[in-house]
């Protein structure tokens, strides 16, 4: 970009040259049926097209700033509702395991008696 500033610049005075030594364009705009002409007319028109400009920046800013809320919210909408349902769904759930964790609680408690007899088995053995 830094080398076409230089030509981009060059050129735009070229063009503002060119225009200040052939005389003004045949720039009109038309206002409700009113005719501007000349370099009147050019301010006018980069007037409005500029505010135009201002304008759909603004208005895509607050669209943005929408629609950022409005899925932040129904993000926040969405993780409760999946929070709700598993909560659910784990209680509707637990009383069919019931049978399944008896027999899982037992092996978990011999295993981990087994696993503390030996640890304390080979912290007594010398070295």
């Amino acid at each position: 970009m830094k080398k076409y500033a230089p030509l981009l610049l060059l050129f735009l005075f070229i063009m503002v040259a060119w225009e200040a030594m052939v005389g003004p364009s045949g720039m009109s705009v038309n206002i409700d049926g009113d005719e501007l002409h000349g370099p009147a007319a050019a301010l006018v028109g980069m007037l409005f097209a500029g505010g135009g400009l201002l304008i759909a920046g603004i208005v895509m800013l607050f669209v943005g700033v929408v629609l950022a809320l409005v899925f932040a919210g129904l993000g926040v909408l969405a993780v409760g509702g999946l929070a709700l349902g598993a909560v659910v769904l784990a209680v509707m759930v637990s009383p069919l395991l019931l049978p399944l964790a008896i027999p899982l609680a037992i092996i978990w408690y011999v295993a981990s008696r087994a696993r503390k007899a030996r640890a304390g088995h080979d912290a007594v053995k010398p070295s």
